[in-house]
């Protein structure tokens, strides 16, 4: 491991916006849980996750642009999420968090309907058919951000990856799911109007767009819960 990453971890233990559960919180129980705007946030604010979320641009990004609401970046990678902490630190956002834990743990960390949105930014689109359930729009994450995501609570997705990005129509239309909005080439489309989602681009995103490639993007509700 280089120096650079081992200081990175060194800092993050001491970063107030990271919280690192211990194993045992994945199993039994987490502080949090169902009351992180009274315990963590301490305000009524809606609160938006980020799952997968890298360096943390939406989470950092979002935060900024949005002060009434609580946005949480969620990576198992600390190396990652040190840079949105730093960053949010650096700014002052008080309304940016990053929990390190892994993402098909996430119904161990929030309670029922206590999460008002989800962005899935450019996730690992695991193309094999083995890896399917490790998809982050496949049935069986919908299935856990169900248990999660309060009634009317969108979710993103932003890739690169043409068959991820079809495999999630393909799920939506078979679950009965309800799509608000899509496209192939965000950049090219002056249809979409969602707030801030050409504006704030993450690393990997900036360098697909330097490649010349499209960035596919879709925003859904879960059937029953719009």
């Amino acid at each position: 491991m280089g120096k650079n990453k081992l200081k990175k971890f060194a800092e993050i233990n001491s970063f107030s916006n990271v919280i690192q559960p211990q194993p045992d919180h994945t199993i039994t129980r987490f502080d949090y849980r169902g009351r992180w705007n009274e315990t963590f946030f301490r305000n009524s604010h809606p609160i938006v996750l980020e799952i997968g979320c890298g360096k943390g641009e939406y989470t950092v990004g979002l935060a900024r642009a949005f002060p009434e609401k609580n946005f949480i970046g969620i990576d198992i990678k600390g190396d990652r999420i040190w840079k949105g902490a730093r960053d949010a630190l650096d700014q002052g956002l008080h309304n940016a968090a990053f929990l390190r834990i892994q993402a098909q743990n996430i119904n161990a960390f929030f309670g029922r309907d206590e999460v008002a949105g989800i962005w899935l930014t450019f996730p690992d689109p695991q193309p094999r058919k083995s890896r399917e359930k490790k998809r982050l729009s496949s049935p069986w994450f919908l299935k856990k951000y169900r248990e999660i995501l309060a009634p009317g609570g969108p979710i993103h997705l932003k890739t690169d990856n043409r068959g991820l990005f079809e495999y999630t129509l393909a799920v939506i239309a078979e679950e009965g799911h309800l799509l608000a909005c899509h496209t192939v080439d965000l950049y090219a489309d002056e249809h979409i109007s969602e707030p801030f989602v050409k504006v704030i681009r993450t690393y990997y995103e900036k360098k697909f767009l330097d490649e010349g490639r499209a960035i596919h993007y879709l925003k859904f509700f879960l059937h029953g819960a719009s």
